[in-house]
Order: structure tokens, then sequence, then C-alpha cells
């Protein structure tokens, strides 16, 4: 597989996954709740704040699939693009491993957060680091 066909499927599959949290813009409240609890989190708490803030970070990672996907659509055309989403997944990375320590989060959930976000976003800069951008007409 070439370098730039991995780095398509590597953004096709985040943008998908990205993308399904559109599913849990509208879950209702009491699945979240079973969610919260099974998670180990303990009682869920069911409050306006809590309540947009869920529902508004599912949208938020949604709208980053959509564009994740166009990068993928054509990762040459969208070299700025996929450069750009690899550095910003790269910081948020950092970002989600400081937020997850500071909130007192599982080590499970830690691992699974920032350090792939960290990973992939590195892969995709090295990935686009070897492609030359298309050539102007």
């Amino acid at each position: 597989m070439t370098g730039e066909r991995l780095l398509k499927w590597i953004l096709t599959l985040v943008g998908c996954v990205l993308l399904s949290a559109a599913f849990f813009v509208f879950l209702p409240t009491p699945w979240m709740a079973r969610t919260h609890r099974a998670l180990g989190l303990g009682d869920f708490p069911d409050a306006p704040l809590t309540q947009y803030l869920t529902r508004s970070i599912a949208a938020l990672y949604a709208t980053h699939g959509v564009f994740v996907l166009l990068a993928a659509s054509d990762v040459r055309r969208h070299l700025g693009l996929v450069r750009a989403i690899g550095a910003t997944d790269m910081a948020f990375g950092v970002a989600m491993l400081g937020i997850d320590l500071h909130a007192g989060m599982p080590t499970w959930w830690t691992l699974i957060e920032g350090p792939p976000l960290l990973a992939v976003g590195g892969l995709v800069l090295v990935l686009a680091g070897r492609l030359a951008p298309p050539a102007r007409s």
C-alpha cells in the first residue's frame, strides 16, 4: 500500500469514527446515565450544562469528521487541510491527555483518548510530509 493510499485509508477511517458521534447528539439521557454507570464513572449528573456539553462535543466531533472525510477524498488536493488535521489532532491529543489527568479520568480512558490522537496525528503528518502537492496549472 502506498503512503498516499494509507493516508487516505486512515483519514477515511478516522472521519467515519468521528462522524458516528452524531448519534450521541440524540442519545436519550437514560441511556447516557446507564453508560456512564457501566463505565464506572458513577451517577450521571443530569443538569443543563452536562446535557449541553455532552451533546455539543458529540456534534463537534461529528463536524470534525466531515472535514476529515473531505480531506480524505483527495489528499493531494487538500494537502494543506490534511497537514492541519494532523497538527491539530496532535495538539488536541496533548490537551486531552492533560484534561483527562486533571479531571481524574480512569487510566484506561486516558490511555485510549490522548495517546491515540497524538499517534494518528503524527502518522498523518509523516505520511502527508511524503506527498508532493498537486501540480498547479
